[in-house]
């Protein structure tokens, strides 16, 4: 992985091999390069960001009419030049790769023993070699050989020297897309990659080989038959948005956060199944139980949803990460309503996870989205898209605040389906939720406040959070934001386990932030944080306005306007987003491309 594109044309297709990888960049990756066909194969690759590729392919004026380009997240061997993709084989055959081939060391073996060198320490530079092992004149019947004997998840994108006007793609468990031009055709892991060129696309299915060349494509299914895919065509806007007045897209984003979740809940007239797609009365009306499934800052939002679920809508629920479900034995439960939750859609664990439900007998299942063409809105019977728009920052923040709005419509869905919900108190939280963006965008104005925090936090190296019932999981998103871009060690806590270990860790220089609602736990958390107070910790508490905490020495409280109720954990995201991201800018982090992660998590 990260990002893959490639472009068979009637002119030079390295500009728009570049600008595809560039509209991938806040995606995360480590490298970047391209190869094209011009005589032979030329490739040029960078380790440092997609605007040193576009200045050696100006300075070296590399051209040709077909190419592929890439950028990386290391999974197989360092960031290096020399791991960097495209890969070459025998001077013949290019490929480019997202995904993992689980079993490419006795490929690697084999190859060894046919005479063939390696120079990488990848799985991609098997593929390189195996095609051409495989290759007797027709792309296409090379790299259907090759995928048969992969194992793992794949999407490749490989070109030969010998058929210059060809270009052969194939999908496992990663996306893929042709994109249709009025005279060039292209492939792409993401339509966004091709917003440039084209809005006309196909997605590849599971085990689809696809054939391109500049006249028309063909794609064939696993078995080899020439099969037809649906054309669409999606209006992207991608990476190219512009940061305005801000410093970063994450900062950028934490303030878009009122917009998002106004433009998610836009359609919602009412509580009811039809705002999950056709068929969902019917099916929502079933379930007995909710089965979360997500990975990361989503898998957060299943945890407060699966309370959530519980307590308003009284219907057993469990949040898991996606990535341990599958290689468990569970115990299946036919009538259970399966919920994914992804920002992409594209999240390899979490299409995996989906996939091994369904294997499992359920079929009953509903995907949480910010992407209507992704692979999860395809393969999930009902979907609530959540209209953040693009989130360029590989830290996810409007996209949690939109999963947790959406989220709670489906416990209010749920809870009218079963006799739960009074008009009364439908009526009272729809005006709720329509007052989040105010709400949001009165704790925004706390910016300065939270800045000072951030000069405190920006000298330490550990942090601890704290919080209770729907909390807990907000002390969670609190903690992996600071670490992912500040990369400052935080760790999070039910407050209630503080005296069952991790308080051996609390002294003078453990900052450690409580988030403190007025709710029937505040006074348990009081007791809490005394505790830390008892140590010499010093304390950082996001408060609501009448939690009656104050600050004194060692406590510092930041007083939110209001109280939000059960949409509480929505609100006291912000405050947790806006010191993580301005901590990272005072160390001075990449804080929208922070090291060693990706935005779209597509390998397993």
């Amino acid at each position: 992985m990260c990002g893959i594109v490639g472009a068979v044309a009637r002119e030079n297709v390295v500009p728009i091999l570049i600008e595809g990888i560039r509209r991938l960049e806040y995606r995360g990756y480590d490298s970047a390069g391209l190869a094209v066909i011009n005589g032979g194969l030329h490739r040029l690759v960078s380790t440092a960001r997609v605007a040193d590729l576009a200045a050696q392919a100006g300075v070296t004026r590399i051209s040709g009419e077909t190419g592929i380009s890439h950028t990386r997240w290391a999974t197989h061997g360092a960031p290096t030049a020399d791991n960097a993709h495209p890969h070459i084989s025998s001077g013949e055959i290019a490929v480019v790769h997202n995904g993992i081939i689980e079993n490419f060391e006795p490929l690697r073996e084999r190859l060894q023993q046919q005479g063939y060198r390696f120079v990488t320490q990848t799985d991609t530079e098997v593929i390189a070699h195996l095609i051409h092992a495989y290759y007797d004149g027709d792309l296409l019947i090379a790299v259907r050989k090759a995928v048969a004997e992969f194992h793992g998840a794949y999407a490749i994108a490989a070109i030969s020297t010998r058929e210059p006007g060809r270009m052969v793609g194939a999908r496992a468990g990663s996306p893929l897309l042709v994109g249709v031009g009025e005279h060039d055709h292209f492939l792409a892991s993401d339509a966004t990659a091709l917003a440039q060129v084209t809005q006309r696309v196909v997605y590849l299915e599971e085990g689809d080989v696809a054939d391109v060349t500049r006249e028309k494509f063909g794609i064939y299914d696993a078995e080899g038959v020439a099969v037809s895919r649906q054309e669409i065509t999606v209006k992207t806007s991608g990476a190219t948005e512009e940061l305005g007045p801000y410093r970063h897209f994450m900062q950028k984003e934490i303030f878009e956060q009122p917009r998002a979740i106004a433009d998610t809940l836009e359609s919602v007239g009412g509580i009811g199944p039809e705002l999950f797609g056709p068929g969902a009365e019917e099916m929502l009306s079933k379930v007995d139980a909710v089965h979360i499934l997500a990975c990361g800052t989503s898998y957060y939002s299943g945890m407060v949803a699966r309370l959530w679920l519980e307590g308003v809508a009284g219907i057993p629920a469990q949040a898991e990460i996606a990535s341990e479900y599958r290689y468990r034995d569970s115990v299946a439960r036919p009538d259970a309503l399966v919920v994914v939750i992804s920002q992409s859609g594209e999240t390899a664990d979490t299409l995996a996870a989906l996939t091994h439900a369904k294997s499992l007998g359920y079929g009953h299942t509903i995907g949480i989205c910010n992407v209507a063409t992704s692979s999860m809105v395809r393969q999930t019977a009902l979907t609530y898209l959540t209209r953040a728009g693009a989130e360029i920052g590989v830290a996810s923040t409007k996209a949690f605040t939109t999963q947790l709005t959406a989220l709670f419509l489906l416990t209010l869905t749920l809870a009218k389906l079963r006799g739960r919900l009074t008009p009364e108190r439908e009526a009272h939280w729809l005006h709720a939720l329509r007052h989040l963006p105010a709400a949001i965008q009165a704790v925004l104005a706390l910016e300065p406040s939270i800045i000072a925090w951030a000069e405190r936090f920006a000298k330490k190296q550990n942090a601890l959070f704290l919080g209770r019932g729907l909390h807990y999981p907000i002390a969670l998103e609190g903690a992996l934001k600071l670490k992912e871009i500040s990369y400052i060690h935080g760790e999070a806590y039910p407050a209630g386990e503080l005296k069952h270990g991790p308080l051996a860790l609390v002294d003078s220089s453990m900052p450690v932030v409580a988030i403190a609602p007025n709710d029937t736990l505040l006074e348990k958390l009081k007791s809490n944080l005394q505790e830390v107070r008892a140590r010499g910790g010093e304390l950082y508490v996001v408060a609501d306005a009448d939690s009656h905490i104050q600050s004194t020495q060692g406590i510092h409280v930041l007083r939110l306007p209001e109280h939000a109720g059960l949409l509480s954990p929505i609100v006291h995201t912000i405050p947790l987003q806006l010191l993580a991201y301005h901590t990272a800018v005072m160390r001075g982090t990449d804080v929208d491309k922070p090291r060693n992660l990706a935005k779209s998590v597509t390998v397993e």
